[in-house]
């Protein structure tokens, strides 16, 4: 009878988990392995908030061939550290007045990956989108530096009319929502602001994802999918600073045989993964409900504040803090990145 008993309980335990995990928008408790979809990675994209969009921009210039477009909210160009590490960091990040990067040079960095196939052409960046923002109140990263992220990309030959440059609005260092987070001027924890513009809400996410896939239904107001809490331990051991857990949406509709899905990868800032502001950069910077109508899985890497040198933070790697490789196809970030979101529509 005892034995019965415990039996009922664990499979009502299990059922309410399960229920739990297919309802709107809810967090499966348990840990997974990264589900897989049917989908094309050639469509997938990506965008990220201060390193994150720094490492946003890299994921975008070295898989060029497959990533379709990239949103960089308060991030600088690509390989702007080179070989320089943190030495370099106030500059990239516009710090040192009238002293901006110079995207010449990280041009011809790139130059240098694609001619020996450490990263894809940069022919094929000629069809990318690229939406770039900075905030008039951003006292992190300053525009001096996000302006030269728009000037590298015209140079590596992105269509001028492929670029959206959003630098008016008077945001602090943040990723910008319609209601949720700080007020808008505000460069605090956990870097998620509210703005509004001509009276509305500014929904960031919405605005980098229709500017890289062009017109797209409007957004979910109730969420039909799941987020899953995966072991992306599976892609990324412990010396690349990457967490033992990540996160991605999928979408209900993902999950109904024959529907091709595509992948997009939102990268947080520093102090920003879920150790450090929990579910908020996952579940409240509007991202899901785009992609819950759009058939869109987003995924969320993590990577945490670490014994590597120099990461206290939590800080996606643009200085080369896991070695010399960081801004190219090898890189231990980036691959590993770019086989997770592989993976999420890898099947036929």
């Amino acid at each position: 009878m005892l034995h019965d008993l415990k039996k009922n309980l664990c499979t009502y335990v299990l059922t309410l988990l399960s229920i739990a995990a297919i309802s709107g928008g809810a967090i499966a408790q348990t840990t997974a392995s990264l589900p897989a979809f049917k989908g094309d990675p050639t469509q997938s994209s990506v965008s990220g908030l201060s390193s994150g969009a720094f490492m946003a921009v890299q994921y975008q210039v070295a898989f060029s061939g497959s990533v379709k477009g990239a949103g960089v909210v308060a991030g600088g160009p690509y390989y702007c550290a080179g070989t320089l590490g943190y030495t370099a960091a106030a500059i990239c990040m516009g710090m040192v007045p009238f002293i901006p990067p110079n995207p010449s040079l990280m041009l011809t960095a790139a130059q240098t990956f694609a001619a020996t196939g450490q990263i894809d052409p940069l022919s094929n960046l000629e069809h990318s989108h690229i939406y770039v923002f900075s905030g008039t109140k951003d006292t992190v990263v300053y525009q001096q530096a996000v302006d030269t992220t728009v000037e590298f990309f015209k140079m590596a030959g992105v269509a001028a009319t492929n670029v959206k440059y959003v630098n008016t609005l008077p945001s602090g260092h943040a990723l910008i929502t319609p209601k949720f987070g700080n007020s808008c001027p505000a460069n605090a924890a956990p870097y998620i602001s509210h703005c509004t513009v001509k009276g509305q809400g500014y929904d960031q996410a919405g605005a980098l994802l229709t500017h890289i896939y062009g017109k797209l239904n409007a957004p979910a107001k109730t969420l039909s999918g799941t987020i899953v809490a995966f072991n992306q331990r599976a892609f990324a051991d412990a010396s690349t600073g990457m967490a033992d857990v990540a996160y991605v949406y999928v979408p209900k509709s993902c999950t109904v045989t024959g529907t091709a899905c595509k992948v997009h990868v939102a990268i947080h800032g520093c102090e920003q993964s879920a150790q450090v502001v929990g579910n908020e950069f996952y579940t409240d910077t509007g991202y899901n409900n785009w992609a819950d109508t759009n058939n869109l899985l987003v995924l969320y890497p993590q990577v945490n504040a670490s014994n590597l040198p120099y990461n206290p933070k939590g800080c996606w790697d643009w200085v080369g803090y896991t070695g010399p490789n960081y801004a190219i196809k090898s890189g231990v970030q980036m691959a590993a990145i770019k086989a997770m979101a592989d993976h999420l529509v890898s099947l036929p």
